[in-house]
């Protein structure tokens, strides 16, 4: 369970109602369920236009990622790689073949058996930056339902407005249902600044900044291969790998890859 997402979201929340209550008002005032009909649920069924069937629906699934913690174990893949680094040096590239079926990482494992079926250095790399790229192409398209998402929302809460407005200056007459009524319509401007503000661009920068984690790692990975078919000497694989990690990550791993 991914902490930071849920402090984000019932933080964020939890303000707002903290406001409303300072500010004198009910919080039974600001619940209009016509309001949220309109403003949460109209845009969800307008996504089925912009998307999918199969990729609307699984919209749930895609927020449900937010509050997962991904772990791409790069550590892990360090190790894997100069395990096998050090393997082919001594035993050459054809030795790693008995390797390759215990591996679970999917994208490492068909670079390697390129890399064990004497592919060409170049089409290994632009193989698995293809596969890297449509990899992104995907999350680029999960991430953009749910901006869609929190663009329409806000356009749908200005759009309940109006209906409001225009229902209420059709009976002027009745002065004491201005005020009522003036609250209701500003209510769907409120929830689709709510939609959009703090849940659908929050969730989205969140699988933005998932899909940069998972780029480098790849990244990181295709470096290995490569370098594990020039023949590069395990401990400068090594500091290649490294790179790629933050300081701090850096430093957490180093000790155990560079110990010998």
């Amino acid at each position: 369970m991914n902490i930071s997402t849920i402090i984000g979201v019932v933080g964020s929340l939890a303000m707002i109602l903290f406001s409303i209550l300072v500010g004198g008002s009910p919080v039974t005032a600001f619940i209009d369920i016509p309001s949220i009909l309109l403003v949460v649920v109209c845009p969800y069924i307008m996504l089925f236009t912009f998307s999918s069937i199969r990729d609307a629906l699984g919209v749930f699934s895609i927020i449900n990622l937010t509050f997962k913690v991904p772990n791409f174990n790069e550590q892990g893949i360090i190790l894997k790689l100069m395990s096998m680094s050090e393997k082919a040096r001594r035993e050459g590239l054809l030795a790693l073949e008995e390797e390759l079926e215990d591996l679970d990482d999917e994208f490492m494992k068909k670079g390697m058996r390129l890399v064990v079926d004497g592919t060409d250095q170049e089409i290994i790399r632009r193989l698995m930056e293809n596969e890297l790229n449509q990899m992104q192409d995907r999350h680029i398209s999960k991430i953009g339902i749910l901006n869609m998402w929190g663009a329409l929302a806000p356009a749908v809460g200005m759009m309940g407005t109006v209906i409001g407005l225009i229902g209420m200056l059709r009976n002027l007459e009745d002065k004491s249902a201005l005020g009522p009524n003036m609250a209701i319509a500003l209510i769907t401007t409120f929830y689709g600044a709510l939609v959009a503000n703090f849940l659908m661009i929050p969730y989205s920068g969140k699988l933005k900044a998932y899909d940069a984690m998972e780029t480098k790692v790849k990244e990181m990975e295709i470096e290995g291969v490569l370098s594990i078919q020039a023949g590069d000497n395990p401990r400068i694989l090594a500091t290649k790998l490294l790179s790629y990690l933050t300081p701090a990550d850096r430093k957490a791993v180093e000790a155990e890859v560079l110990k010998d």
